[in-house]
């Protein structure tokens, strides 16, 4: 008998019900910071068709060189130049009259990414680019070279954003605000700018913006809260 009544003390603890656990109030923080960039990346590339592949190469290839050139004297450093693709297809006839599809050329594609660290330069080395025979441009993106001191202002903006809507809550619910249970990142993001690089063909000198970038970043936080009037469990004096 003594046995099962054991048992049964271990079941009615184990019955203890979830609103006994400690109350909480669960909330979600932002922070975004902006700044200016202070580095450019651009995609640019040569694209050309010729009868046969070796040569729709050989004319790019050469094109390439000379772009690679202007980039060195313009002073872009070799580790800031990168082939992102060299490819070579066919190019088929038109087949809407009916006829049968033939190869009558082939087109080859070089392309390359530039980082521009210097952006009062971004308009020159984009003019020297196209002289020497970019008919490709691809996309320009505006960074910044180290972001993590943004991303660091950008979480203690979240948690400040999370303290202050936790403490919000509390007052108008009436309850105390407690010590924080859990604080998780959920996520965090930089906005990249980007422009149009149908601009590229402006007159050369064309003026580009490079506007701010953004980081934010997002927390989870749970607090304990007490409820008014609620005991601490203290022993009174």
């Amino acid at each position: 008998m003594k046995f099962l009544g054991l048992v049964a003390g271990v079941v009615m603890m184990a019955a203890v019900p979830v609103y006994a656990q400690t109350a909480t109030i669960q909330v979600v923080g932002t922070g975004t910071v902006v700044a200016e960039p202070d580095m450019a990346v651009i995609t640019l590339g040569v694209s050309e068709e010729a009868r046969d592949a070796a040569a729709a190469m050989e004319t790019v290839s050469s094109k390439v060189a000379a772009i690679l050139d202007a980039l060195a004297q313009a002073g872009i450093a070799e580790r800031d130049v990168q082939t992102q693709n060299v490819s070579v297809s066919p190019v088929w006839n038109n087949t809407s009259t009916g006829n049968n599809p033939r190869i009558t050329g082939f087109e080859a594609t070089n392309t390359v990414a530039v980082r521009v660290r210097v952006l009062d330069s971004l308009g020159f080395v984009i003019d020297r680019v196209l002289d020497s025979g970019a008919n490709q441009m691809n996309g320009l993106t505006f960074q910044i070279t180290d972001d993590s001191a943004l991303l660091e202002q950008a979480r203690r903006a979240a948690v400040q954003d999370a303290m202050a809507k936790a403490q919000l809550y509390a007052d108008a619910a009436g309850v105390t605000l407690g010590s924080v249970l859990t604080l998780q990142e959920t996520g965090n993001m930089q906005e990249t700018a980007r422009m149009d690089m149908a601009m590229m063909a402006a007159p050369k000198g064309a003026p580009i913006a490079k506007g701010e970038l953004s980081q934010t970043a997002t927390v989870s936080m749970t607090f304990a809260i007490q409820q008014a009037g609620q005991d601490t469990g203290s022993t009174p004096e």
